[in-house]
């Protein structure tokens, strides 16, 4: 296995707030399990690309015997884009299996909420080839702060309170799972360790970016949670903290209702009518 100085800067200066974090999530969740063949989604972002890196360093120290597959999808980059991964999976050292679709192509002319059509498209066609590999479990690149940024924009937005999971069975594909070693690992971290080794990733690459730049980034919802929580930070440092404790710290007789699939629970259960109503 190659040592690059990418992965020489996590397993030291960055040891404590990435690879103790990534593994801390990886053995209490058993995210890698003997026998496991984990794909590891390469976005071309710099979240999947620390994931590749750590996992293929996991992997090596063969504390669970596991194999991996680099699995990246073009639904549609630019040639430049396109090249961009190229040279940053050679930089890391990382063995690609890339594989094309349109999905860009498809949703272009989607009028409401393209991203979702398009992260939801993406999504399949990862499952789908992963399958096709003899993959049982996919791990995305989702840290922290996506965690607490979910549990908000459920609340604020959806009305429920849920949060991304760091491992759950695939619905649509039976026998997959999906797996977030990077749960415990802050954004700030990983923008940190990218600049540090003069690393240059994707972000969103799709045409609507291109058109536009930033501004269709600006305007989400997920950017208006961020903002949130710097604002609500200046005032509570710990807020973070706090957010991301709420939802392992549910106390169901203070609940209202709640529901496991289709079964739905109500306080009032605990009230039954009286036989004179």
């Amino acid at each position: 296995m190659k040592q690059s100085s990418a992965m020489e800067s996590i397993m030291q200066k960055y040891r404590k707030t990435i690879w103790n974090k990534f593994t801390k999530g990886v053995r209490e969740f058993r995210m890698a399990e003997p026998g496991d063949h984990i794909a590891v989604c390469i976005s071309g972002g710099k979240d999947s690309m620390l994931l590749a890196e750590c996992m293929e360093k996991y992997q090596s120290i063969g504390e669970v015997p596991f194999r991996l597959t680099f699995l990246c999808m073009d639904p549609g980059y630019a040639p430049e884009n396109r090249q961009q991964i190229f040279l940053n999976a050679k930089t890391l050292g990382l063995s690609l299996d890339i594989f094309d679709t349109q999905i860009f192509s498809s949703v272009e002319h989607v009028k409401n909420n393209p991203c979702f059509l398009c992260a939801k498209l993406r999504r399949g066609a990862l499952y789908q080839a992963a399958m096709e590999r003899g993959c049982n479990k996919i791990a995305l690149g989702h840290h922290f702060d996506d965690v607490i940024e979910t549990i908000l924009m459920g609340l604020l937005y959806g009305g429920q309170v849920q949060t991304m999971m760091p491992r759950l069975h695939s619905e649509n594909f039976e026998g997959m799972q999906v797996i977030r070693p990077l749960y415990y690992v802050r954004e700030k971290d990983i923008i940190d360790w990218a600049m540090e080794n003069d690393l240059h990733f994707l972000r969103c690459a799709c045409r609507m970016t291109a058109e536009h730049g930033e501004e269709q980034q600006n305007v989400s919802k997920r950017q208006e949670i961020k903002e949130l929580i710097r604002s609500l930070k200046s005032v509570n440092p710990d807020i973070e903290h706090h957010i991301f404790r709420s939802v392992w710290n549910v106390d169901l007789r203070r609940i209202i209702s709640y529901h496991e699939g289709d079964r739905y629970h109500h306080f009032m259960d605990a009230f039954p009518p009286s036989a004179d109503n």
